[in-house]
């Protein structure tokens, strides 16, 4: 895209840099068949995995670019959220929580939940071994539902797996300046539900033991979704809906199969709301002798320098642990506990009437009643806040060009493709290729497998062009995004 919008639809032949972006595939363990609940997770079968396109992607982009080439894995490639998986040999180590719901993010348990990951794709990681074989570098760029990628164990399992070491294939906390024209952040530090306390200091301490800081969002994930396999959190449609929709689709999918999710939701919920404020206020392991040593290597690996990492991390929003309220509205646990007030206030009512005249306890359905419409209209009210806000503004974009001296800004963790001018930016982000479906059988595929390319000359002074393409499952060629 040119800095008027219009699109480009040719790859640059020349011997220019060109730089093929791609986030959020959300690489996880295959989900196994449950012929009790055969929809059960189905999003996460072996069937729908997404590795012989992008493999495909990747073959096509060497066969078209003859010079200088970069892959940006711009976050949310692999998913450590979803996996559930634990080792038995080890399960005196893990919690019951972890048990149910997946582990945490000590280190050994990232990098068990890595090779998982690594042993069920072995298509994708073919693919990443092909590219680095022909020369071209990668750069890995941490994501939300990938932060534990953060861990020295996991990278080196990854770069074990693909043969690459720290020369070719970099691993960014994250943001990467490519080309000295275009930032590249996953997006998810613009995302107050998504966001960690730090992106230079991820790491914690918990009950004596070194974890990453996971997120809001990503631990509502483990904690809710989880346990209610019939939502995908690959699609904010398949899990945000209104009262209304939520009941349908219970009655639908859950009523035989999971008749007690208004349990597993409310105690999914509050260790979720327990445990973001818990890890939000555990102390950070930072060592106060290596924080210009720890700035500087993350401005290295980002191909900019230290001012440059202070500023830009400065620029992260507050976590949504900031706010309780928030966290507890986008829980439904403002509406849970209300609905448990008004039943305690008609219950204490009947219980009063009950010291003078002898009635039924049926008699607490008819304060309940009347306190119903109250409640309706609250929660009709009260509208999710996830996504609410763009990545990107106008102020936001003026910043980032003054700051990184960048033209260009390329972002993911929306699943929204999109290519636009914002600002002093010309702006993409890349979309998804995760598997979304509108239904938990998985028959509809909800939006488009797309990347970005940044082509054109960054050497001679001019400046890079943003372009926008999309890789139709099965396809052999990609095709320019039309929206």
């Amino acid at each position: 895209m040119s800095k008027g919008g219009e699109r480009v639809s040719k790859l640059n032949p020349s011997q220019q840099l060109l730089s093929l972006a791609l986030s959020d595939l959300h690489l996880s363990d295959a989900e196994p068949e449950d012929p009790n609940r055969p929809h059960w997770k189905a999003y996460k079968r072996r069937r729908f995995f997404v590795d012989h396109d992008v493999s495909n992607l990747f073959a096509w982009a060497r066969q078209r670019h003859n010079g200088p080439l970069e892959l940006l894995l711009n976050g949310d490639i692999f998913d450590f959220d979803n996996i559930t998986a634990y080792p038995e040999e080890r399960r005196r180590d893990i919690n019951w929580l972890g048990r149910r719901r997946g582990m945490t993010s000590e280190s050994w348990m990232s990098a068990f939940k890595m090779q998982r990951i690594i042993d069920d794709h072995p298509v994708f990681f073919d693919a990443l071994s092909d590219w680095l074989a022909a020369g071209h570098p990668i750069i890995y760029v941490l994501g939300n539902h990938d932060l534990e990628v953060h861990w020295p164990e996991v990278q080196r399992l990854i770069r074990a797996r693909v043969g690459g070491d720290e020369h070719n294939f970099q691993f960014c906390e994250w943001f990467y300046i490519s080309g000295q024209d275009t930032f590249v952040p996953h997006g998810h530090e613009f995302d107050p539900y998504c966001v960690a306390r730090s992106p230079i200091d991820p790491l914690i301490s918990v009950y004596g033991r070194p974890r990453v800081q996971v997120p809001f969002g990503d631990l509502a994930n483990r904690y809710m979704l989880n346990g209610m396999g019939y939502f995908n959190p690959h699609a904010t449609a398949n899990y945000i809906m209104s009262l209304s929709e939520y009941v349908r689709f219970f009655i639908k999918y859950m009523l035989k199969t999971q008749p007690l999710l208004l349990w597993t939701w409310f105690w999914g919920a509050m260790v979720t709301l327990f445990v973001t404020f818990r890890d939000y206020v555990a102390p950070s392991l930072r060592d106060p002798l290596l924080v210009d040593v720890k700035v500087s290597n993350i401005a290295g690996k980002s191909n900019t320098v230290p001012t440059v990492v202070r500023q830009l991390a400065a620029l992260s929003v507050p976590p949504a642990a900031t706010d309780p309220l928030k966290i507890a509205r986008e829980l439904w646990l403002d509406r849970g506990l209300l609905l448990l007030l008004m039943v305690g206030v008609a219950y204490q009512l009947v219980a009063a009437v009950n010291w003078v005249w002898r009635i039924s306890p049926l008699w607490t359905l008819v304060p309940l009643a009347l306190l119903l419409p109250l409640f309706l209209m609250y929660s009709f009210k009260v509208r999710p806040q996830v996504f609410e806000k763009p990545l990107l503004n106008e102020n936001r974009a003026e910043l980032i060009s003054q700051i990184a001296g960048v033209s260009n800004a390329v972002m993911g963790h929306t699943h929204q493709p999109e290519l636009k001018d914002i600002g002093p930016l010309s702006f993409a982000n890349s979309g998804f290729w995760s598997p979304a479906f509108a239904e938990p059988e998985c028959i509809h595929r909800i939006g488009t497998q797309s990347f970005v390319l940044i082509d054109g000359s960054n050497t001679s002074g001019d400046v890079r062009h943003l372009q926008l393409w999309e890789w139709p499952p099965n396809a052999t060629e990609p095709r320019v995004f039309e929206g």
